[in-house]
């Protein structure tokens, strides 16, 4: 793997669902070797928790899983995140399943038993995806650019100054500018474990809007946010 890719790979969280204990703790060790944090699930359902609550940069998927398996899984985290690169964990036997994940984006495939330099080979186009979405124009409008690697919003080369909380909210509705983003996904991905009030959400569009040069946050009420 190229030196650059290793050096991008030490600041990327992975969370990583294998309901096969064995299996889970030792590609997990030895992904915390190459990856910021590995964040490990024992199904769908915890993955699902994880994901909320860890925001991770790649996921790694089995399919066959108990309670929530991994098509399951992905396809509730594709509901609000298009972007996020996943590779799918199969067996030969798990053909029937693959049908149902073509339309959910995957990055890579992977047939057990699991190969240490496909699986490296698969986190380097990982890389190289995020790397292609770090600079998102705005489907509202073409004026702005977001970069995700730099944290930075413009409007005709001009950097728009954000403070943490409005730029997290900026970037949940720029990972979902075709719908609605409601009020509980706020809560999850902008307040975390803090308590989001409505007169604290309202306050944080207000300003944000100020400082915005053009219009362009829809609110539908009762439901949540989108871009105009």
């Amino acid at each position: 793997m190229r030196k650059d890719v290793l050096e991008k790979l030490q600041n990327l969280t992975l969370l990583y669902a294998e309901d096969e204990i064995g299996i889970r703790e030792n590609i997990a060790d030895s992904l915390r070797y190459y990856v910021k944090e590995v964040y490990e699930a024992n199904d769908g359902e915890e993955g699902y928790k994880l994901y909320l609550e860890k925001n991770p940069d790649i996921i790694l998927s089995d399919i066959r899983m108990p309670n929530v398996n991994g098509i399951e899984f992905i396809k509730k985290v594709r509901q609000t995140d298009k972007n996020i690169p996943v590779v799918m964990i199969t067996a030969h036997t798990d053909k029937e399943y693959l049908l149902d994940a073509v339309e959910l984006h995957m990055e890579k495939y992977i047939v057990k038993p699991l190969d240490l330099d496909e699986l490296f080979e698969s986190l380097n186009n990982c890389v190289n995806m995020l790397d292609s979405n770090k600079k998102v124009i705005l489907k509202v409008d073409k004026d702005y650019v977001y970069d995700y690697d730099l944290k930075e919003l413009k409007y005709k080369d001009e950097s728009i100054i954000l403070n943490k909380k409005e730029m997290t909210f900026l970037e949940v509705l720029i990972s979902n500018q075709s719908r609605v983003v409601n009020y509980e996904e706020f809560q999850d991905k902008v307040w975390g474990d803090d308590v989001m009030t409505d007169s604290a959400l309202r306050s944080l569009v207000r300003n944000l809007r100020k400082k915005l040069p053009t219009d362009m946050i829809f609110n539908l009420s009762g439901v949540g946010y989108r871009f105009v």
